[in-house]
């Protein structure tokens, strides 16, 4: 892959703000991309290591795999999720721009507001808020345990369908959350710089523990479960983990080029994201399967939630630490994967009105009100709402990377694509909508989701992520692309 990146200059940027467009939506010089290797490196690591993930490996387990292959099945997962990162985040890094310009740069510029508001606008602040209040609830775990008398606050009194202790420790941890998405990139480069090596102390801790605790290495690896799917297909059971595991980066690895437009090179982002994944994916596939059957093991029970492995411990600064750190890296989840996309989304859907940070903001009081414990309550409809959402995410991702790099041929006009939102853009190919763009989606999503209605076709459920993608590339690839093509030749002609 070609790493040469666009001279931007301070002109250009200047003359893209003139024509209405706010700081956040701009293409950034390279003056102000501040993010090396080393920054991409920390980046995901609190992303990967988080108390969902880690669930996920106790389902995986049941799948009829032996340890060691549940092992390698998830370390092998870093090689797709990577891949997808790095690609679909090369035109972020070469440009300079964020995901919004990129989406319009495939869909259009009216086209780009539908994945985008799905992207930013609902997946995104959905999350926000179920994550906050699943990371609340550890926290209250927490102040249990320092201050007892906590959860007694309230007799029992609901507010809003949630108890006092409850409320208070969501709206405290909401607000952390909160605070990290206001401070966008900047704050996160040095908020994961400290997280990730205190996750490499926690989670070594805890291997190590679980290994003493169930004897050794040779127990675990020999563990069986017996109520376990014992007659799946070896082959399918690797790509129904290989599903899973790049599925939960469906939503950050659509929108990438937010992170990625910041890197001081195309080079800088393939090398630290590679760099990231693999290792944080190498040391989750061993962690999570040994920290899951060792605790097991020693308590004499199939238990597959690390937190309530961590609450049976009898060291209560050990529970402390390892519950606070599992917090932190829910934060970091939240910032990358939710927060920092729904902020500029926002800004992207209402550019001459919002900000980044007031798209934080906002996107932060609606995850609040739609009072996200009660959509706890009904796991069956939650799922079905956030997994029509992923699902077509599968498919956006396939567009844009066809779109990027087989049909504009890795080459952006950037001042076709900062049109002048006052003038008649007819001509323009980045204007309207890209109906091939649409109707490759369109097709793919019908597909990837068809799995879940036509019992003869339930197969694809498990692997509707690559089903989605795929499908979506092809097609696109087989339709119409005399827009696309336009620009390119356009961009070329300009260079």
């Amino acid at each position: 892959m070609k790493t040469n990146d666009y001279p931007l200059t301070q002109e250009e940027v200047d003359r893209f703000r003139s024509r209405n467009y706010n700081d956040d939506l701009l293409p950034k010089t390279q003056d102000k991309r501040n993010m090396g290797v080393k920054n991409f490196f920390t980046l995901w690591m609190g992303s990967v290591h988080n108390i969902p993930n880690y669930t996920a490996v106790g389902g995986f387990i049941f799948l009829g795999l032996s340890p060691i292959n549940v092992m390698l099945a998830v370390a092998l997962s870093a090689l797709f999720v990577s891949a997808f990162m790095i690609f679909n985040g090369k035109a972020g890094s070469k440009y300079g721009i964020p995901f919004a310009m990129h989406l319009r740069s495939t869909y259009g510029d009216l086209g780009a507001k539908l994945p985008g508001f799905l992207r930013g606008g609902v997946a995104a602040i959905a999350w926000f808020g179920l994550q906050n209040y699943t990371g609340s609830l550890a926290l209250l775990v927490i102040i249990g345990k320092i201050w007892p008398g906590f959860l007694a606050i309230g007799g029992g009194t609901e507010i809003l369908g949630i108890g006092i202790p409850g409320l208070i420790s969501f709206t405290i941890f909401w607000a952390l959350n909160v605070l990290i998405g206001l401070g966008g990139g900047g704050i996160l480069n040095k908020f994961t710089a400290v997280l990730s090596p205190l996750i490499y102390v926690v989670i070594g801790g805890m291997a190590v523990w679980a290994l003493r605790a169930a004897g050794g290495i040779g127990p675990i690896l020999a563990y069986n479960i017996s109520d376990a799917t014992s007659s799946i297909n070896p082959i399918w059971a690797y790509l129904i983990i290989f599903n899973s595991v790049i599925a939960v980066w469906a939503a950050p690895g659509a929108s990438v080029s937010d992170f990625t437009q910041n890197a001081v090179s195309t080079k800088a982002q393939m090398v630290g994201q590679t760099l990231s994944l693999m290792v944080a994916y190498l040391m989750f596939a061993f962690s999570s399967v040994v920290i899951l059957i060792g605790g097991s093991i020693h308590y004499g029970i199939q238990e597959w939630n690390i937190l309530n492995l961590i609450e049976r411990w009898d060291s209560f600064p050990a529970v402390i630490l390892a519950m606070s750190v599992f917090l932190l890296t829910t934060i970091s989840t939240n910032a990358t994967g939710n927060i920092i996309p729904a902020g500029y989304q926002l800004t992207a859907l209402f550019p001459k009105h919002l900000n980044y940070r007031s798209g934080v903001l906002i996107a932060s009081v609606i995850s609040f009100l739609i009072m996200p414990w009660k959509l706890m309550a009904n796991a069956d409809s939650i799922f079905i709402f956030l997994n029509a959402i992923g699902a077509v995410l599968g498919p956006v991702a396939g567009v844009m990377i066809a779109n990027y790099f087989f049909v504009q041929k890795e080459n952006i006009d950037l001042d076709a694509l900062y049109m002048d939102v006052d003038k008649d853009n007819a001509g323009n190919p980045y204007h309207g909508v890209n109906k091939a763009a649409y109707i490759a989606t369109i097709i793919a999503l019908v597909l990837s989701l068809s799995g879940q209605f036509i019992p003869a076709l339930k197969g694809i459920s498990d692997i509707s992520w690559f089903v989605g993608f795929a499908t979506g590339f092809g097609i696109y690839l087989l339709l119409p692309k005399a827009t696309s093509k336009a620009v390119t030749t356009k961009q070329v002609e300009n260079q």
